[in-house]
């Protein structure tokens, strides 16, 4: 199994902020990949988050250098017409993987490939006028925020692609099993939580995507009083996570960092952190928990099942 190291989870985190001023196997959001066929006429015009993007035809030879994106397409029925990813798209299985990188693309490499519609998470690099120049149309999709941005691009995705009814199918399936996970969770209030992108204690604040997930439970964020808060993404120290005692601990380089709930509870002044002592220590696949596409909800349900201990 492909692994992350350290320095590249820290690289994807400024990756991550920067869009949002944006090897796992991971279950399915339980709903069958849908498979309707197209329905939308084209051209299409859409509204996104950097402006209005439109594609005269239906595409059928898709680049996707977002692996949030490249699970949206996969889910809503556009695999087909999905001819190469980037190299850190590795879900669903059989993806087309390939050298390409979403952090460092390279327009020749991408033209390649003869796209007629590349999916990117952000502007690096100039790529989008580089891409424009060739006439190849460019959507971009920052790094979600909320769960609303999630369903939003999922949407946007199905109508570029010519599967707006499968996509909303897709989007009506994640709110009600993320309704349903809230809902049967414990009340968070009155309970913390510290969230660990790496071994080096990096974490996020309620400002981000994942801390919102949080926020929906209730549960108090121990990142948002931290130095460098500001950024999202703040680098705690381990004295003061252990000052915080969080009630929960989810972390999140269980792949890139061989992290487990045994190796936190033998860190120094770490084996009598309430989440500890309730086993309230939850390990999450690196991508499942960094991801903004379909599979939130399995990041939900897990972080759910956390909190069952923490509020026993």
């Amino acid at each position: 199994m492909w692994k992350r190291s350290s320095s590249i989870v820290r690289a994807s985190v400024v990756m991550l902020a920067l869009a949002a001023c944006a090897t796992g196997s991971g279950a399915s959001t339980g709903s069958a990949t849908p498979s309707g066929t197209p329905a939308a006429a084209f051209p299409v015009t859409i509204e996104t988050a950097v402006g209005p993007f439109t594609i005269d035809a239906r595409p059928t030879s898709i680049v996707s250098l977002s692996p949030s994106a490249t699970e949206m397409l996969f889910e809503i029925g556009a695999g087909e017409q999905v001819v190469a990813v980037d190299d850190q798209s590795d879900f669903p299985d059989g993806v087309p993987t390939t050298d390409l990188s979403g952090f460092e693309p390279n327009v020749e490499g991408i033209v390649s490939y003869a796209p007629d519609l590349v999916v990117i998470a952000g502007d690096t690099g100039g790529v989008v006028k580089g891409l424009e120049q060739l006439d190849v149309p460019v959507l971009v999709q920052p790094a979600a925020v909320t769960i609303d941005d999630t369903y939003e691009q999922i949407a946007q995705l199905g109508d570029v692609t010519g599967h707006p009814a499968d996509a909303d199918a897709v989007a009506r399936d994640m709110r009600a099993a993320i309704d349903e996970i809230v809902a049967s969770a414990p009340d968070g209030q009155g309970l913390t939580v510290y969230h660990e992108l790496d071994d080096t204690y990096y974490s996020v604040t309620s400002e981000t995507f994942i801390g919102q997930v949080y926020e929906m439970f209730g549960v108090e964020n121990i990142a948002d009083e931290a130095k460098g808060a500001g950024s999202g993404y703040p680098q705690l120290s381990s004295e003061y996570i252990v000052d915080s005692d969080p009630s929960l601990i989810v972390l999140a380089d269980s792949e890139c960092c061989g992290q487990t709930p045994e190796v936190v509870a033998a860190r120094p002044g770490w084996g009598d952190l309430t989440a500890v002592s309730t086993d309230s220590v939850v390990a999450i696949d690196d991508d499942v928990a960094s991801r903004w596409g379909p599979r939130v909800v399995d990041f939900m349900r897990a972080v759910a099942e956390g909190l069952q201990g923490s509020a026993a």
